[in-house]
């Protein structure tokens, strides 16, 4: 068995139970029922999938997969290629918005080179598992082999295992790639049947003509390369990423361990949706931290049964959604384990 194939077969049922004495407690608080609303459905399924009804979060991680697409070089983004390797040097000098939104929630920030075009040298803080330097044009061709994407899926998988090993409870998940949110639209539209424009959005901002190229090249990439639905591996491979398919990996290695995974925008949701293509038992260990601006993040959130905890109109990625969910459910958990009871507080009960 593959890594991945043995981390599937690993994941367990979240514990019902456990979310029931999590509500119980939650309806004793003093307050009337429900009154916090989701902030309280946050705190009774991160206790179930951890199955420990005195579970907190304490150290949060957002990890950040970044990769190259040669799918860039047929005009679908309004950022060059180099800006990539760019962000990242901009993550690990703490100056972009997933730095910035890690500080102020009090989570640990770990970005990954599992496909960038560059050489970094040794860089300090660059957690570096280079997978292959970017993937081929999908509108030419398979954006990587099977291999490569498995490799790739392998690689977030191990490191989850790592990051839990010390101390990781919560992950958030982001990612950098200029280009990623073609293969993103990609993916959805082969996956859902949904046709390319429908799922397809303007990403880093591009204008109408690029727009139209956008999906054409979608269609194209699509057409050339024929994937199976009913193959999420076969997908990932054809009109991918190498940061979708660590993403999906990552998820999968948290899902097995009882680590809760919160999706950020639309690239990291689809990373989502090809893990839960895989196997929908991870489904139960995914968060959805807010809508995209990308039309096609509704589409993914939707064949997942996920409903977003906000919209703030954000379609950054990086992470930065994932980092506010992140600490919303800690929120939620803080509620339920630091409020008072109707009995603590000799606060009168409602009569029933």
């Amino acid at each position: 068995m593959s890594v991945i194939e043995k981390a599937i077969a690993a994941i367990p049922p979240v514990d019902e139970a456990l979310s029931e004495r999590a509500q119980q407690r939650l309806d004793s608080l003093t307050k009337p029922r429900g009154s916090l609303g989701r902030l309280e459905e946050f705190a009774r399924l991160y206790t179930a999938m951890r199955g420990d009804v005195q579970a907190r979060i304490r150290n949060k991680n957002v990890v950040v997969f970044a990769a190259d697409h040669g799918v860039v070089d047929e005009g679908v983004s309004a950022y060059p290629k180099d800006v990539t390797y760019q962000m990242v040097l901009n993550f690990l000098n703490g100056g972009a918005g997933i730095n910035v939104i890690s500080r102020h929630v009090d989570a640990r920030v770990t970005v990954v080179d599992i496909g960038v075009d560059h050489d970094f040298g040794d860089v300090p803080g660059l957690v570096v598992r280079k997978v292959a330097r970017g993937t081929s044009n999908m509108a030419r061709g398979p954006a990587m082999d099977r291999g490569v994407a498995l490799k790739a899926m392998e690689v977030g998988c191990e490191l989850a295992y790592e990051l839990i090993e010390q101390g990781a409870d919560i992950f958030g998940v982001g990612e950098m790639g200029i280009g990623n949110t073609t293969a993103s639209s990609a993916i959805t539209s082969v996956i859902t049947g949904r046709p390319a424009r429908e799922v397809t959005g303007r990403g880093t901002g591009i204008d109408d003509g690029s727009f139209l190229t956008k999906v054409r090249i979608i269609e194209k990439a699509i057409e050339t390369n024929r994937p199976d639905p009913r193959d999420a591996m076969d997908v990932l491979s054809k009109v991918g990423g190498l940061e979708i398919a660590g993403i999906a990996g990552l998820i999968i290695g948290a899902a097995s361990r009882r680590i809760p995974v919160v999706l950020d925008g639309f690239i990291s949701t689809v990373g989502g949706l090809a893990a839960y293509e895989l196997d929908r038992k991870v489904r139960q260990y995914l968060f959805a931290a807010h809508r995209s601006v990308e039309i096609g993040h509704a589409v993914a959130l939707e064949r997942m049964g996920l409903s977003p905890f906000v919209d703030l109109n954000l379609r950054l990625g990086e992470g930065t959604g994932a980092a506010i969910g992140m600490d919303l459910i800690d929120l939620g958990l803080k509620i339920m384990n630091e409020m008072a009871t109707f009995d603590e507080a000799g606060v009168s009960d409602r009569e029933e």
